[in-house]
């Protein structure tokens, strides 16, 4: 690598979480000007930006400066600039942490556009539902590799069981439980208790219904795990909402 360094550079692309090109350049310029260092030619700049302005849906904001763009807009001007010389391999970093949800599914439909092309794609994510869309995952916890497979392996193997819980004081019922060695964590989800039970429990809910914060009238049920609960589970940590 370090002796193909420059070549190596030719075939990456990187996105920076946050808007990293020009604000005082339009749209246009912006990509004329990545064009340039990426060495391609006038006419490879002219054809290559007429199509990344089309797919991207920036035509009418070509001559528009960036910085007076929305940051929808500014995320495609961004995804555009970083595949304008075609990488083989392209660095997402935490990509959709400031756009709205439709552009957040219109960006993923882009980037796996770009995979039925051939583009190897690398993505930093800490959005759950942005990760199970990949077709394979790692999870880090301090710079240390906890799991690496694919979303649906991760989940179906996880180290734990998950438990919804109906009841009413969620509140003091989470906080009896996560005090319980079986339970790797509780979470409230809206009129639920998702808690995460160690694997080896072979009767989670007969476990959880021993408890004095818990009555029979209380619905209990196994669900299917999130890739939340994978990353919490791989992760080992007790997690206690505040």
């Amino acid at each position: 690598m370090p002796k193909e360094a420059n070549k190596l550079r030719l075939q990456i692309g990187y996105m920076t979480q946050k808007f990293s090109l020009y604000d005082d350049l339009t749209v246009k310029e912006n990509l004329t000007f990545i064009g340039n260092i990426y060495g391609l030619s006038a006419n490879q700049q002219k054809s290559r930006i007429s199509e990344l302005l089309s797919t991207h849906q920036l035509e009418k904001q070509s001559q528009q400066l960036a910085g007076s763009m929305s940051g929808g807009q500014k995320q495609r001007l961004a995804l555009a600039a970083a595949v304008i010389h075609q990488p083989k391999l392209l660095f997402l970093d935490e990509p959709t942490s400031a756009v709205d949800p439709q552009n957040r599914r219109e960006f993923w439909e882009q980037l796996f556009d770009l995979c039925d092309q051939g583009t190897t794609i690398m993505v930093s994510t800490h959005y759950m539902d942005e990760a199970e869309r990949c077709h394979k995952l790692a999870i880090l916890e301090n710079g240390i590799k906890r799991a690496d497979d694919s979303p649906s392996n991760l989940m179906e193997n996880m180290a734990a069981q998950v438990v919804e819980i109906a009841a009413d004081d969620l509140r003091h019922i989470k906080d009896r439980l996560i005090a319980l060695p079986e339970v790797v964590s509780a979470a409230q989800l809206g009129t639920h208790l998702r808690v995460l039970v160690k694997k080896e429990v072979t009767h989670p809910i007969a476990l959880l219904q021993q408890q004095p914060c818990l009555s029979s009238s209380n619905k209990l049920a196994v669900v299917r795990p999130s890739l939340e609960d994978v990353f919490v589970s791989c992760t080992g940590q007790k997690v206690a909402e505040p």
